[in-house]
């Protein structure tokens, strides 16, 4: 008998530190995700509860004033517009870039072999351009002087785009921002999502249209469900992507974007290093990070959810 209690109590500690082995594997990786993204985190919350400005970065000291910079932030009725604006703007663009990766994802399966290479080619060298190189690309398309669109515009018979200046109406210059990052979004979910076509099971497709479902019947009905999970991380990591858009709309405006033109990452640097309001922009950086943890944890618990119905 207390040989059995010793193999008992040796099965439970054995149990018990097979249980830590997942998190000791992990381990590593969350002192480095501590270290690279938490640090940074906790300084920007700390920062954003002093007064930071020019006086206080030459004193190298801020001075404490709690939650005045919240106040002062959630209290402007121009933060609430740019962060309408960049919802919307987000929105838009993850459903362009999922529309348009999942028709070219279906292409790639219709095709023949050698048009396959060739678009998944053009795929990958258009995901592989810097996004400096795409924002100068863009330019030179849409200069209102030299501009290749304005030209072709012109000899299609549309009146009124010699010389003309996308950026002077801000619904123009949206469109062409939104067209830049879709642009540039789009061949990471067209490549996943053709992966993920390819292993949906043929049984189930022949099966649904011996049933007599028609194209998109099986398109809705069985592959969706079947790349759901794939769907979810894909919206996912471009609300995450699309959220923080930056360099896009800095560098196509010349560094200079007008109030029109703010999102919540230009509006938290302008800010900053703009106006030398540090702790006022770190304030507003913080906010950006809490509205991002809101929008995306609704497609992790989705995602969740997903998995643990098909585990």
């Amino acid at each position: 008998m207390k040989q059995e209690a010793g193999v008992g109590r040796r099965t439970v500690r054995t149990r018990r530190w097979a249980g830590l082995v997942p998190y000791g594997l992990l381990a590593p990786s969350l002192l480095v995700l501590a270290g690279v993204l938490g640090w940074p985190l906790w300084q920007l919350t700390l920062i954003s509860l002093q007064r930071y400005g020019l006086r206080e970065l030459f004193q190298h000291r801020g001075r404490y004033v709690g939650l005045a910079n919240y106040r002062t932030v959630l209290g402007d009725p121009f933060f609430w517009t740019v962060v309408a604006r960049t919802v919307a703007f987000t929105t838009v663009c993850v459903a362009a870039t999922m529309v348009a990766g999942t028709l070219i994802a279906v292409l790639l399966r219709r095709v023949g072999p050698r048009m396959r290479v060739l678009v998944q080619s053009a795929v990958v060298f258009a995901w592989a351009t810097p996004v400096l190189s795409a924002v100068s690309i863009f330019q030179w398309l849409f200069d209102y002087e030299f501009g290749v669109v304005n030209w072709l515009l012109v000899r299609l018979g549309a009146g009124g785009f010699a010389h003309h200046n996308w950026f002077d109406d801000p619904w123009q210059g949206w469109l062409v921002i939104v067209l830049l990052v879709v642009w540039g979004a789009v061949p990471f979910v067209a490549v996943t999502l053709h992966a993920g076509l390819s292993q949906v099971p043929g049984d189930l497709v022949d099966a649904a249209r011996v049933d007599g479902a028609g194209p998109w019947q099986v398109f809705w009905k069985v592959t969706v469900p079947l790349l759901k999970p794939i769907l979810l991380i894909l919206v996912t990591l471009s609300t995450i992507w699309d959220f923080r858009i930056f360099t896009q709309v800095w560098v196509m405006l010349g560094q200079r974007p007008s109030n029109d033109y703010f999102l919540l990452g230009i509006y938290s640097f302008s800010t900053s290093f703009g106006v030398t309001r540090y702790g006022l922009g770190a304030a507003i950086a913080v906010v950006m990070v809490l509205l991002l943890v809101v929008l995306t944890s609704v497609y992790v618990r989705q995602l969740l959810r997903t998995v643990e119905e098909t585990a």
